[in-house]
């Protein structure tokens, strides 16, 4: 469910099942072409599509975070604090094209980026082995 899609009402009772806020993040340096920011907004959206679409119902997707800078790591980890604060009590980033490997955001529960798993996953198993990724995040 996008955050959009809530009003005061429905947020009151929906808010026990929707415990799980998802973090879109581009990554974008901004040098990027129109062209090439749309191709990489649609990246995003494809991989999202691999957590929105199967667990519609307890993740609430936040508005994405498109450039990265050197306080990259600092800015997401008060953002994922922010929002547990808010009531969410998992917090999962995802990036199409950004890398997590040399972040250290300890407030998320969960960074998913499918640059990184690209480097070790076979091409068709991404979206299940993310699909795995968030069940495991739960039973925790």
């Amino acid at each position: 469910m996008k955050f959009s899609e809530m009003n005061q009402d429905s947020w009151a009772e929906l808010q026990l099942y929707l415990d799980t806020c998802l973090v879109p993040f581009t990554a974008m340096s901004g040098k990027q072409s129109p062209v090439e920011a749309t191709e990489a907004l649609e990246r995003l959206r494809d991989f999202l599509d691999t957590v929105e679409i199967p667990f519609k119902g307890r993740i609430m997707t936040y508005p994405a975070y498109h450039y990265a800078s050197s306080q990259m790591s600092m800015t997401l980890n008060t953002l994922s604090t922010e929002l547990k604060a808010s009531g969410f009590k998992y917090v999962v980033i995802m990036s199409a094209d950004g890398s997590f490997v040399e972040m250290d955001i300890p407030a998320a529960d969960l960074l998913l980026s499918q640059k990184d798993l690209a480097g070790q996953l076979e091409e068709g198993t991404i979206a299940r082995h993310v699909g795995e990724c968030i069940r495991d995040l739960w039973k925790r």
